[in-house]
């Protein structure tokens, strides 16, 4: 079974050596995705702003796959600060319609570019 990566435009290039996502034998594993704004290029304004972000980053991400949040069986989510949670938490619920996917949240030290949020998933076919 052969390994691909996937890269869109419509998500933010990788600022490491990394790829956006890794599919192999029907698994997708995305990066990281941070809170930054394709359109601009740089985070956007707020932990709220930033998580809206860091979701539609995986959703094109996804559909490179070509996948949807319906395949997301895994969704690993750090934050800057865990007092963020409720916020992050009912934007994130806002992206899934039914059967949400098993989830960890933890806060970090410190995420890239100072971001306040990072999301990551596992999904598979």
């Amino acid at each position: 079974m052969s390994k691909s990566t996937l890269q869109t435009k419509h998500a933010p290039k990788a600022i490491g050596p990394y790829a956006q996502a890794v599919k192999k034998a029907g698994i997708l594993f995305t990066s990281g995705q941070l809170g930054i704004d394709v359109e601009t290029g740089v985070l956007a304004e707020g932990v709220e702003a930033q998580a809206h972000c860091a979701m539609r980053n995986l959703l094109a991400i996804l559909a490179t796959a070509p996948m949807d949040l319906s395949y997301v069986n895994k969704t690993p989510v750090f934050l800057k600060d865990l007092t963020d949670f409720t916020v992050v938490n009912k934007v994130y619920a806002s992206y899934f319609e039914q059967d949400f996917p098993a989830r960890s949240c933890v806060q970090v030290a410190a995420l890239p570019l100072g971001g306040l949020v990072e999301i990551e998933c596992v999904a598979i076919e």
